[in-house]
């Protein structure tokens, strides 16, 4: 049953009946029975079949979210069995929105120096696409922001409170000053993240706050890009206070402080809402909350 209850969940994943065979390692034959199999199990069609994937019936959606619960269990219960009769180890999966992931070594590293036998595994991408990993049981937990846009039904550790600072040259418009406002950036031509990052979407709405826009000229959905620019001295851009900190500055670049009016977000890990928590899970959370006030500006 949980092998079926996971080429159901390959599916939801790839929508493409051939790509979540492959996924699963088994042929596409081999894929199309076990779900016909599911279905008979079941009784009810949980898959809309043509020449190609065309969704799930109601049914079907229901389904995923049982086997997204008894997969995650049947998983969490080998990995509890296994822990106890050997030290901690596996993998752990974070996906990190882009303005956290230089912090995640303040967690992974201590982490690692308990249970050296545990790996990571880290990637990037929109809060969106966090909760939609975690949901999809693709990733153990993630680090977004918690209490801006919805989140669904997970658990969050809050870890600090994100602000803004205006990066640009000395010798730049506004780049002798101690504090600069959210209006006085909307005069600055900017490069900032793409729109679909909530990062964006929080300066986005800062800048209107005050009767602002932005008006970036280069946009990226990569921080490095955004940076590696910044540091040439001969464009400016908006970050998190934290991130700036973690890059390091040059002499080519000041980190100013935002202000009026101050704009302040929570970033937390999120975590799926499942008890007991995985022993790898569990032993993540205490870290997030050891460190959690180190991390505070």
């Amino acid at each position: 049953m949980i092998d079926k209850l996971e080429l159901l969940l390959a599916l939801a994943k790839e929508r493409h009946f051939g790509r979540a065979a492959e996924a699963c390692g088994v042929t596409q034959p081999t894929m199309s029975t076990g779900l016909k199999q599911l279905e008979e199990i079941l009784g009810v069609m949980l898959v809309q079949r043509g020449s190609r994937f065309q969704g799930f019936t109601p049914e079907g959606e229901r389904a995923l979210d049982w086997a997204r619960r008894i997969v995650g269990d049947a998983r969490a219960m080998r990995q509890e069995i296994n822990s106890l009769k050997d030290k901690l180890s596996g993998e752990i999966r974070i996906a990190a929105i882009p303005t956290v992931l230089g912090m995640v070594a303040a967690l992974t590293t201590p982490f690692r120096a308990r249970h050296p036998e545990v790996r990571f595994r880290i990637q990037s991408t929109t809060s969106s696409e966090v909760l939609g990993l975690l949901e999809n049981l693709e990733v153990d937990a993630g680090l977004t922001y918690i209490e801006n846009e919805p989140i669904g039904k997970v658990r969050t550790i809050p870890l600090y409170n994100e602000s803004y600072r205006l990066l640009t040259a000395p010798d730049a418009m506004f780049g002798d000053r101690e504090t600069v406002t959210w209006t006085e950036v909307g005069q600055v031509p900017l490069c900032l993240l793409t729109p679909d990052m909530q990062n964006r979407r929080i300066i986005d709405r800062a800048l209107r706050s005050v009767g602002a826009e932005a008006t970036p000229t280069l946009t990226s959905n990569s921080l490095l890009v955004l940076f590696t620019h910044v540091k040439t001295g001969r464009w400016a851009s908006v970050m998190p206070a934290k991130l700036a900190e973690t890059l390091g500055l040059s002499d080519t670049v000041r980190s100013i402080p935002i202000v009026d009016p101050e704009v302040n977000y929570s970033i937390g890990m999120v975590i799926p809402q499942r008890d007991p928590m995985t022993p790898l899970i569990a032993a993540l959370v205490n870290v997030a909350r050891e460190v959690a006030p180190t991390l505070q500006l």
